[in-house]
């Protein structure tokens, strides 16, 4: 399955990440394969990769929370017209919110950026994390994606001390 990706870099910040965009475009190719939804041949995302001002107006804007964020997905339908659709939508990075979640959490920026990536692009194909067993059901293709890309599961921490706590 191939998935055409267009990365827009709006902020200078990113020039300092090497590869970005081609770790970007392999991590939506591994989505897609592994989703489990058809998509239409050569569907095409878009990813912006900005810096919170940016970030913060779209949030603020399609939202209505003013305080920036670390992804965003804009989809250009509604899941069930996947499988013909040749555009998904528009996935959205922050920067600076992206750099200090990962110094945070103790993850490489590089890691953290692609999972989030792959969170907001399973959004585009309809994944949601509203409930329990949704949140469950994408962390899980969250996990394995990123497996597949050699980065660790951002859940295993939550994973781990939830069975300490038993």
């Amino acid at each position: 399955m191939t998935v055409l990706v267009e990365v827009s870099v709006a902020a200078p910040a990113w020039s300092t990440v090497e590869g970005m965009p081609a770790k970007i475009e392999r991590a939506l190719e591994e989505s897609a394969s592994q989703s489990g939804i058809a998509l239409a041949p050569h569907a095409e995302v878009s990813v912006l990769l900005c810096d919170d001002e940016t970030i913060r107006d779209l949030n603020r804007t399609w939202r209505s929370i003013d305080r920036p964020t670390n992804v965003l997905s804009f989809p250009a339908g509604a899941p069930p017209g996947l499988a013909s659709a040749a555009l998904l939508g528009d996935v959205v990075v922050a920067f600076e919110t992206a750099a200090r979640e990962a110094e945070g959490e103790g993850k490489p920026f590089s890691d953290h950026v692609i999972h989030l990536v792959v969170h907001g692009f399973l959004h585009l194909l309809g994944y949601e994390h509203g409930a329990e067993a949704e949140a469950a059901l994408m962390e899980r293709l969250e996990a394995r994606i990123l497996a597949r890309l050699g980065i660790a599961d951002p859940y295993a921490e939550r994973v781990l001390a939830h069975e300490a706590s038993r």
